[in-house]
């Protein structure tokens, strides 16, 4: 999972082309996203690349393209998070508890299993969430969060071991950093909200890509290029940074306030869906019935969240 950062309730009023784009929109986010993660496991199975270093590149690369596009969109107050002790402190937690973290366990998670299984498992951050705030407001659940975290679980035992009490059909690490991926995410979906409240999505997000890569290459040597950089290698590289990151950002910020963020998630959860049948069709990844089972009660989570918000909505 991918997605950026959105903040507040807009607007989820959806009238002629605007819908219609909005739609088209923040299924193109999700279907790039998806892709990105094959092309991942492309460059770690095929081509010899270094999951570290592709994680160092790609928060550095689409950083900088994302704070290029914050600066033309606002200008110097992209450089306006950087102006207090304590959003730098928040910007620091962030980047490192969340946008580093969420983008190197992901990235593991497909070396030890696939794109499609590691965007799966990353699926669950949302019941993460629900159940963070549960804690926080020490209040129960309603029953579509009750029912998400059931399936999401049942999902999930489907997925890693196929029905059976026995074993794992994924390794135990992919099984580790797919949960703990999940559990990034749900931190950085958490963790800005007060940063949201004075600075951009594209600024927290670009700043905090360009800091989380700058920090990792501290510990890793990013100058230092292996694998085989042949033309296939150079352009899944560069589908990740244009298409799965950039654009990816790019158009589903622009879809949320024409179709509402709630509406706009909803859509996102093709993600996984495009994961799946990408790997199945281009990189030969086995996805028996059972697997399509637990990942369908996956994904029925996020509808069963979004439709649960909506129902809130209209009874405050």
């Amino acid at each position: 999972m991918e997605h950026p950062l959105f903040s507040g309730n807009f607007s989820s009023k959806m009238k002629g082309n605007q819908s219609h784009t909005g739609i088209f929109l923040a299924l193109a986010a999700a279907i790039f996203w998806g892709i990105s993660g094959n092309c991942a496991q492309f460059l770690f199975e095929q081509k010899g690349i270094d999951p570290e270093w592709l994680v160092c590149w790609r928060l550095m690369l689409a950083g900088f393209l994302l704070v290029l596009f914050d600066g033309y969109q606002t200008g110097k107050e992209t450089f306006s998070i950087w102006k207090s002790p304590k959003s730098i402190i928040q910007l620091t937690l962030f980047s490192i508890l969340g946008m580093l973290a969420v983008q190197y366990s992901y990235f593991i998670a497909i070396r030890h299993s696939n794109a499609a299984t590691a965007t799966i498992l990353q699926y669950i951050g949302p019941v993460f969430v629900v159940g963070f705030y549960a804690l926080k407001f020490r209040k129960w659940p309603v029953l579509s969060e009750f029912a998400s975290m059931i399936l999401a679980v049942s999902g999930t035992f489907l997925l890693v071991t196929h029905g059976s009490f026995d074993e794992l059909v994924i390794s135990q690490q992919a099984f580790f950093w797919g949960i703990f991926s999940a559990l990034s995410l749900a931190f950085y979906t958490i963790y800005p909200v007060q940063m949201l409240q004075k600075h951009s999505a594209a600024s927290i997000s670009g700043w905090g890509m360009l800091l989380g890569g700058a920090i990792l290459s501290i510990y890793l040597q990013p100058w230092e290029i292996h694998g085989i950089w042949d033309l296939e290698a150079v352009a899944a590289f560069a589908y990740i940074i244009l298409f799965g990151s950039l654009l990816a950002f790019y158009f589903f910020l622009t879809a949320v306030p024409k179709i509402g963020a709630q509406t706009a998630s909803l859509l996102c959860s093709v993600e996984p869906l495009s994961a799946a049948i990408m790997a199945v069709i281009w990189l030969g990844v086995s996805f028996s019935a059972i697997d399509w089972i637990g990942t369908s009660m996956i994904l029925s989570t996020i509808a069963l969240l979004t439709l649960g918000t909506k129902i809130k909505n209209l009874t405050i």
